[in-house]
Order: structure tokens, then sequence, then C-alpha cells
């Protein structure tokens, strides 16, 4: 498999960005689109210079000629759109967050397996170079025994109702499209907490405009997290230990740095790599899809879906908590 053939299931802002990156890596071929409209299908086409334009999401995944297939819709339909490439046989990435609950995620991860079928979250901060070497660090023990895990991500906009951030039909609230980066830092340096606590201010539609979160796991640990759509926030993370800590200025989902704290050294500055591209690159999930496909793996060890059923259980415990439940949803936790 010299190229990768890829195809792209939406046309909005994020697929786009996907894309850009994408056509800049040599090993890596776009060669298909998917929407519900032929017209969007097409203009994406043209742009970014994809030979085959599908009017349909059930054509993109009928597509003998695409290896794999990056799922962009909003969460809201991440389960029918990626269970239909998978029963397809098509390889998929599937947006963050990964569905709306982790009913929906087992169904997906169930039909990958069923199918050995390959399947990961697009969770890029898992696969960005520099949190990989933070992971490194915290397992290693260069901070001694991890004690607490501080972090937010808020934005703040003119976000109408009928927006997707605030339209439980879409899946809207903060949480679910960033509390999920917060959440999943802790995740991925501690594992599945023992205990969950969220309280959340929500908007008349009933989705949640801020939500704080803490987390305690067994050996006693804890996260304290927020997320918040009407309110920007300094979207940092701080991650102590005993015998030091770790700070993640703005953006920690993808930095550019970290400074490292250590109990009886001078600080010290971990600066990314140029040759890793720009922060806001998709293309270290890209590329760890790839190498996976090559390799013949099901899943990646960088974003096991395990994992991913982890976050989506804690997900769905602050929403049992806080009282957000989207149109048509048994309750979110069994």
């Amino acid at each position: 498999m010299d190229r990768v053939r890829w195809g792209v299931l939406a046309t909005g802002g994020i697929a786009a960005s996907f894309a850009a990156d994408l056509v800049a890596m040599p090993d890596a071929e776009l060669v298909a689109v998917g929407s519900r409209s032929e017209p969007a299908a097409r203009e994406f086409a043209e742009r970014f210079g994809i030979p085959r334009a599908h009017g349909d999401w059930a054509s993109l995944a009928a597509d003998d000629g695409v290896d794999v297939v990056y799922v962009a819709t909003p969460h809201s339909a991440h389960r029918s759109a990626a269970g239909l490439c998978l029963e397809a046989g098509r390889a998929v990435l599937c947006e963050k967050p990964f569905t709306l609950n982790v009913r929906e995620a087992k169904e997906l991860v169930g039909l990958a397996r069923e199918h050995d079928t390959f399947l990961m979250e697009a969770m890029w901060t898992y696969c960005n170079p520099l949190v990989r070497r933070i992971k490194q660090l915290v397992d290693d023990g260069a901070i001694g025994t991890l004690r607490a895990v501080h972090a937010d991500f808020g934005i703040t906009g003119d976000f109408a109702p009928t927006h997707r951030l605030r339209d439980p039909a879409q899946g809207g609230g903060a949480l679910l499209d960033l509390g999920v980066y917060p959440v999943s830092l802790a995740h991925l340096l501690l594992g599945e907490p023992s205990q969950v606590m969220a309280s959340a201010v929500l908007s008349d539609e009933g989705v949640d405009l801020r939500t704080g979160m803490v987390l305690t796991w067994e050996g006693g640990a804890q996260a304290v997290l927020h997320c918040a759509l009407d309110a920007a926030t300094p979207v940092q993370a701080s991650i102590t230990g005993s015998r030091g800590r770790i700070e993640i200025p703005h953006g920690f989902f993808h930095p550019e740095r970290f400074v490292l704290y250590r109990h009886g050294h001078d600080p010290e500055e971990v600066v990314a790599d140029p040759a890793d591209g720009p922060r806001s690159s998709y293309r270290h999930e890209a590329a760890e899809v790839m190498r996976c496909l090559r390799a013949g793996e099901t899943e990646s060890p960088l974003v096991p879906l395990d994992g991913t059923l982890a976050v989506m259980r804690t997900l769905d415990a602050v929403r049992e908590r806080v009282g957000v439940r989207y149109p048509g949803e048994q309750p979110v936790l069994p």
C-alpha cells in the first residue's frame, strides 16, 4: 500500500481542513468525497482536485477505490455515517466526539470488530508529538506520582439557538464539542476515573453552556476540568505530580510548547520540532491511520477503541449528572 486512498464524508470546515493537510502528504491520495448534497460534493471535489464526488453517503461507502473514510459530519450523525462505511468494509477515521453516547460507540466498535475493519476516533491530541512526549514523561515518573490534572476549553460567539453548538438535535453543548478534550487528556494520563462529579449551566434549548467536572481515581488523583460555549477561557492544562508539574499554555490539545518543572531543577521548555508542521495540522492522525493500515492493524495503539469507549462512558456520566439528554435518546447510563 504505497499510497493510501482516502475518502472524505461531509464537506464542512473540518473536512476542508483535513483535506488540505491530506493532499500535502506524499503517501496519501484523496480520491473521493461524499455528501448528502451532490452540488456540495462536486464543489468540494473541484476545490481539492478529488476525482470522484458522491451525492450520498452510501455511494462513498460502496466505492471500492477507497481504502479509508474520514467521517467529518456533526457528531449526531457519526453512528450512521461511520456505520455505513464499516458495514461496507471501509476503514474509518471518525471525528470526535466519537458518537453521542457510549451505546452508539459500542455499536460502531462492534461493527468494526465483526468485520475485522480498522476504526479510530480522530482524537488528534493523542497523535500530537508533544502530547506523546508529555505522556512518556508522566509514564516515566518525571514528575513523580500524578496527583492532579487541570484543563479548560471555553469559547465565545454569537451562536443562534439553531447553531449546531446549541441544537440538541445535533448533539449541541459545550461538553461533547469542547469538553471532550479536557476529559480525553485526563483519560490519557490516568485512565478511566472511578468517580465523576459535574455541574452545568444549561441553555434554553437544554444543552450545556458551561460545565465543570471533578474526576477522581482510585489512587486519589483528581482532574478539575471545565468547558464553555459563552466564555473564552485560557484553554490551558496543568499536570501535577508529587515531584513536579507540566504546564501547557493556550491550545493544550494541540500544543506548540510546554514547560517541565521538576523539584530541584530549573524549568525546561520543550518546543515542537518545526519539521512536525503547524500545531493545527491533522497529518499526525492521518499518518497514524496509514501506518496501522500498512501494518494490518485494526485499531491504533495511540487511540485504542477501549480508550474511546472509556471516554464516552465519562461523558455519559457527566451528562447524566447535569441533565442533558438529546431527542429520542434513552437514559444516558444503563
